[in-house]
């Protein structure tokens, strides 16, 4: 193995985005924050104003607004620290108490906007229930795949970050997270001033600020998975420790270009794929005339997903390619040595997206029941932003473990070889081809 000065010797320029695709969607990033907090000011400076002046029809109290929310923020920084510190000390425990404990605590919260009693809450309450037994149903699903999922978790995590980078890792999340909640204080400052007013473009000026929010956090997240990721890459695949704060630094520096693209390709493909899945589910080898698209959808699905995935944010951080290329080699390289299968049935994304919807359901219900207790006005609203927060926040912190498990699956495909894998995937392989032979 090489000693952990060997990372001054790599050669960063490697890593450097030259892409013009990258430097516009760079620069349009930027710009989109800084119409975004022109945005934010102007909607707040009018609520505020509205608020406290004597045509304020609307019954919005700026206090009943603003500190549910407020602390929905703090919540989700705690849970979302909690989520990644249980996965380092114990991955089987956190993923089965996640497959358990998500659909139980959205339930709840479908019961909770069911107490508001507003049409609004009714209607997501009714979503909200439908979602946690498909939660349920899919844990049913899932429990056969749960222990291949924890060793690869247990694996990529102890062995690519040890425990002498663990503080760099967390100084990683906590800026990540300050970050975030520093924006999301503004976007929800943003919403209520637009929440006060209510002119006919304060929707259109909550869905700006809502995508914009999302983009952002999107990014955040992408970026600590590149960063993280290439930390697992250096170590799996070279036997180098390399500083994880150095390479978080040169992610930012060099290619969040390439991350602010991924971030919007990868979430809509991804979308894509699962509602591929679901309809092949649903159709089976039926021939009924309303399904025969299904297996056209799924094809494109499929190759869409070749185009755009998660994995090719390793490659991304590596070697600096684009993000389409990069998950293109990628896929290549799996279909190669026949891991398609493997990556497919990997939970770690469903646990990571599990923790993100456990964590905003946590937030909803206490911003929720704190505004149902002072001014149930706006509690339905209050309760849908206060999940967001909470499931945003927690992906990012996520992104940790979801980087770790992919640079290892990566490493691996690029050298089947390597003697620093054990047989875990090879006999998953095998498995895997015994089950659908």
């Amino acid at each position: 193995m090489f000693s952990v000065q060997a990372e001054d010797n790599l050669d960063t320029r490697s890593r450097r985005t030259a892409g013009t695709a990258s430097y516009i969607f760079l620069f349009l990033f930027y710009l989109h924050l800084l119409a975004a907090v022109i945005l934010i000011a102007y909607l707040t400076i009018c609520g505020l104003d509205y608020s406290f002046s004597r045509e304020n029809t609307h019954n919005f109290r700026p206090l009943d607004w603003y500190l549910p929310l407020l602390a929905s923020s703090g919540c989700a920084f705690v849970i979302a620290f909690s989520w990644v510190t249980a996965t380092l000390c114990n991955p089987w425990k956190t993923i089965h108490t996640v497959f358990w404990l998500s659909p139980l605590l959205t339930s709840a919260v479908g019961i909770l906007l069911l107490l508001i009693g507003s049409a609004g809450g009714l209607a997501t309450s009714v979503i909200a229930i439908i979602f946690a037994l498909t939660q349920s149903l899919y844990a049913c699903w899932a429990a056969k795949e749960i222990n291949h999922t924890t060793k690869i978790l247990s694996l990529s995590m102890a062995a690519s970050v040890p425990s002498a980078r663990n503080l760099d890792s967390f100084v990683i999340l906590t800026g990540s997270l300050m970050a975030a909640t520093i924006y999301t204080w503004l976007s929800v400052s943003g919403i209520g001033g637009a929440t006060a007013t209510w002119t006919q473009f304060d929707p259109l000026y909550i869905f700006a600020i809502l995508l914009s929010l999302g983009w952002t956090m999107q990014v955040i997240k992408n970026a600590v998975h590149v960063g993280i990721s290439f930390v697992s890459y250096m170590y799996f695949a070279r036997g180098v420790e390399v500083d994880s704060l150095r390479a978080f630094r040169d992610t930012w520096r060099y290619l969040i270009g390439n991350i602010c693209i991924g971030s919007i390709l990868e979430p809509v493909f991804a979308v894509i794929r699962g509602s591929a899945c679901a309809m092949t589910a649903i159709t089976g080898d039926t021939d009924e005339f309303m399904f025969s698209c299904t297996s056209c959808y799924s094809g494109v699905a499929r190759r869409l997903v070749s185009c755009g995935n998660r994995w090719g944010f390793v490659h991304v951080g590596v070697f600096g390619k684009g993000f389409v290329q990069s998950s293109i080699d990628t896929w290549e390289m799996f279909r190669r040595v026949g891991m398609e299968s493997v990556v497919g049935s990997d939970l770690t994304g469903s646990f990571c997206f599990l923790c993100g919807v456990a964590g905003g359901s946590m937030c909803t219900l206490v911003a929720g029941s704190w505004s149902l207790a002072i001014n149930k006005d706006h509690a339905t609203a209050i309760s849908i932003y206060a999940f967001l927060i909470g499931y945003l926040m927690s992906r990012i912190t996520m992104a940790w473990p979801q980087g770790c498990v992919s640079a290892y699956y990566v490493v691996f495909a690029e050298n089947p070889k390597n003697l620093r894998f054990d047989t875990t995937i090879p006999d998953r392989i095998q498995e895997l081809q015994q089950s659908s032979a």
